[in-house]
């Protein structure tokens, strides 16, 4: 047990918020605040920080551009997203710029704030603990691993398997059966979800399974502008990138090489699994339907087994 304290950066422009935030969270951390991002960069240049709590809309730098930039000078430190705008493309940057841990939204509540802040600062801790040659060290090339693209779209998978069917072996799923199948039978490094709306079953899906497989990396692809699905899929799916549809080239290009380096890192320090842990869901969303049929349950069951094995290896 560490019980020297840990250190939470808060970033808002605004002083009302950063003195509430100071009355819930001290006694529990050391706690510190900035005003801007500029000023919240030379803290975490500075010292060590176990999580920084941002606002977005702030002026001189947004709050998706300053967690990307803390991911590049402090990759241990946990990055979450408080905001009370709903701004779409504020979400999609704080995913694939920012790879925040959590987006919560103002007004916050309290009870789960604090919540995810103690969660973010456990995971630092953990990961802090690992020798740094040993969280960095992932080979740049190494064997292929399995990838499984689910879309009605065939578009889809032909463009995953021109970008990586020469090196990684790219599975092809239209159903959510078909996908389960594949799923609960082998280990698939990296799942490519189509997404159609926001109660699509896929959606729920990617939650469960990140639940039970948590290496699992999942890049969503959607026309939807539906924020409030995509702060779900942030909060309860840890999607590791969200593509809009129709799909960049480029884009989708430069988010399966991440995915797969960081599946490689997770697989030289499994604790940074971690790292991708989910918020818990209501508790009629916590497992698999019991109105699916026994076919798919038993799918849900195998994936489950399977993730526990992986992650006692």
């Amino acid at each position: 047990m560490n019980d020297e304290r840990a250190t939470v950066l808060f970033v808002d422009d605004e002083e009302r918020i950063l003195r509430s935030l100071r009355m819930q969270f001290r006694g529990r951390y050391d706690v510190l605040t900035a005003g801007s991002g500029a000023e919240a960069i030379e803290v975490v240049r500075g010292r060590l920080v176990h999580a920084v709590v941002s606002d977005q809309r702030m002026p001189g730098m947004l709050g998706a551009e300053l967690l990307s930039r803390v991911r590049d000078i402090s990759p241990a430190t946990m990055r979450l997203l408080l905001t009370g705008y709903s701004d779409m493309q504020a979400i999609v940057a704080s995913v694939n710029e920012g790879e925040i841990f959590r987006f919560i939204e103002k007004p916050w509540q309290p009870q789960r704030l604090l919540e995810a802040v103690e969660q973010a600062v456990q995971i630092a801790r953990r990961e802090l603990a690992v020798p740094a040659p040993v969280v960095v060290a992932a080979a740049p090339e190494g064997p292929g691993i399995k990838l499984l693209t689910i879309d009605e779209d065939p578009a889809t998978y032909a463009l995953v398997r021109e970008l990586a069917g020469v090196r990684h072996d790219v599975q092809y799923a239209t159903t959510l059966e078909s996908a389960l199948a594949v799923l609960s039978e082998q280990e698939i490094a990296i799942v490519i979800a189509g997404l159609k709306h926001r109660s699509d079953d896929v959606i729920g899906a990617l939650k469960t399974l990140k639940r039970y497989s948590p290496g699992t990396l999942t890049i969503a692809v959607s026309p939807l502008g539906d924020s409030y699905g995509l702060i779900e899929l942030i909060n309860q799916g840890q999607i590791y990138r969200f593509l809009p549809k129709p799909l960049s080239r480029e884009l989708l290009r430069r988010s399966l090489q991440s995915a797969i380096d960081h599946y490689r890192r997770i697989k030289v320090a499994p604790a940074l699994a971690a790292r991708h842990a989910v918020e818990e869901p209501a508790a009629s969303a916590a497992e698999p339907p019991a109105t699916l049929s026994a076919r798919l349950l038993g799918y849900w069951r195998r994936i489950r087994d399977n993730g526990r094995i992986q992650q006692s290896a």
